[in-house]
């Protein structure tokens, strides 16, 4: 008999992936949810179990969710891969006048980055796996953490205050490129239609291709500054996530956070966080791969998928939102923080005197 029904394996699918991306911690609310609900949920869905299915369920929500934000990216993500390995011929072949192999363009010291960035977190999950998911999974425990995971943000949004000017003029002129580019782009493309030559399918440019090119330009600019951290930062950002191991920190938040601290603005340590996030939670899904396909797994084969698909579809307009929504200098992270706040503290006192 399974025991894990439609009704929670879609519910708490949907919010795993919305959650996964906001910086409100996916695995918190995986945790909170059930306890929240109580009687059959609370069973069920019980991370902390050893003999649970939900352990095997969250590892598809994991796949599931790294995989739209690879959806997302796939343009970034065709560049950066492309860029590694392109990286791997020169190891044996430095380049002139130089001794030593070193990534040589912007992508592939952004490639790099992400690799370095990931070794931290890989490390600490697979050592304190255990300690994370059966000792700090403990429902009060996590709506504490959720309530640190508010006051993280709002000492972000304080620091991002002190920048805010600038935040807004990097925004603002990278749009500007952009759409200087694209009108180069586009005046090239109608001169070549007036001349009848091949230049004419330029004209294309300036509907949703355009946006997509201009939109291009951005990401660029954004990782000409990333690489300017270098490893050594990439590193310490990548190793804040081990805190996104308790549950109720949230993995981007923390980055987020970490990224401002490092001088970067909100817009790029948020990329930054997002192009980190996919490996690392695809990583982990695929480390624990076994749980659903072993006995855990056996009896919830269609919940998982149903649960994985609306975890995916989540992710994906989550991350459309937010993409959006942190492209503008005025919207903060305060509204996430206060939800941390209410829902933590609201969650303890709840559990607590229940």
């Amino acid at each position: 008999m399974s025991h894990l029904t439609y009704a929670e394996a879609g519910i708490v699918g949907l919010i795993q992936g919305v959650t996964e991306l906001f910086p409100i911690s996916s695995l918190g609310h995986s945790v909170l949810i059930p306890a929240l609900v109580g009687g059959q949920w609370a069973r069920d869905l019980n991370v902390s179990n050893a003999k649970s299915p939900y352990l095997a369920f969250v590892v598809g929500l994991h796949v599931a969710t790294a995989i739209a934000m690879i959806i997302f990216f796939w343009r970034d993500w065709v560049r950066i891969i492309a860029a590694f390995f392109a990286s791997l011929g020169h190891v044996a072949r430095p380049a002139p006048g130089t001794r030593r192999w070193a990534p040589q363009t912007i992508d592939q010291r952004l490639a790099w980055m992400l690799v370095v960035a990931t070794i931290p977190v890989a490390i600490a999950g697979a050592l304190l796996q255990h300690l994370f998911t059966h000792v700090f999974s403990k429902p009060v425990l996590v709506a504490g953490f959720l309530f640190v995971n508010g006051l993280i943000l709002l000492g972000g949004e304080r620091l991002r205050r002190r920048g805010a000017d600038i935040e807004a003029e990097q925004i603002a002129a990278d749009q500007a490129a952009a759409s200087q580019r694209q009108r180069a782009v586009v005046g090239a493309g109608e001169r070549g239609i007036a001349a009848g030559g091949p230049g004419s399918s330029g004209r294309h440019s300036a509907g949703p291709r355009g946006a997509k090119q201009q939109e291009a330009q951005v990401a660029l600019a954004a990782d000409r500054r990333l690489v300017r951290l270098g490893f050594g930062g990439g590193l310490l950002l990548g190793a804040s996530q081990i805190l996104a191991l308790f549950p109720g920190i949230s993995r981007d938040g923390i980055v987020m956070v970490s990224g401002m601290f490092k001088g970067l603005t909100r817009q790029d340590a948020a990329r930054f966080s997002f192009l980190l996030s996919a490996p690392v939670i695809f990583a982990a899904g695929v480390f624990k791969l076994h749980d659903l396909t072993g006995p855990l797994g056996a009896g919830i084969k269609g919940q998982v998928l149903f649960g994985s698909v609306l975890s995916g579809i989540g992710a994906y307009l989550a991350l459309k939102f937010l993409v959006r929504y942190l492209s503008d200098a005025s919207r903060t992270l305060t509204p996430f923080a206060i939800y941390c706040l209410v829902a933590g503290l609201g969650s303890a006192i709840y559990l607590s005197v229940r």
